[in-house]
């Protein structure tokens, strides 16, 4: 089973791990800056972010109201962002399941 770091997956379901403006510096990430990724939102700070944390979700995926017309409206750079955040979403529970399994 894939197994994934999930305190590095940004709202809309981005890895900024080996980032290259990361690395280099350019930009502190979205996570670390609290959505104010200067790469995607610039100084007024990422509305997906903003929305994530307002709905106290870790990424879009674990939603309650996804998928969402505002999301796919704001995610223009990622024609593919309901089947990718769907796919973590699955892996995301998946995950979860097999840590209580082994807690138990």
């Amino acid at each position: 089973m894939e197994t994934i770091d999930f305190t590095k997956i940004t709202a809309c379901g981005e890895c900024c791990v080996g980032c290259k403006k990361k690395e280099d510096g350019l930009c502190e990430g979205c996570i670390e800056s609290d959505g104010h990724c200067k790469e995607w939102a610039g100084s007024k700070g990422c509305p997906v972010h903003k929305c994530a944390k307002q709905h106290k979700i870790q990424f879009c995926g674990l939603c309650h109201e996804f998928p969402c017309d505002w999301l796919i409206e704001k995610v223009t750079w990622n024609p593919n962002i309901v089947g990718e955040l769907t796919s973590l979403a699955k892996i995301y529970h998946s995950q979860r399941s097999a840590d209580y399994a082994e807690s138990t």
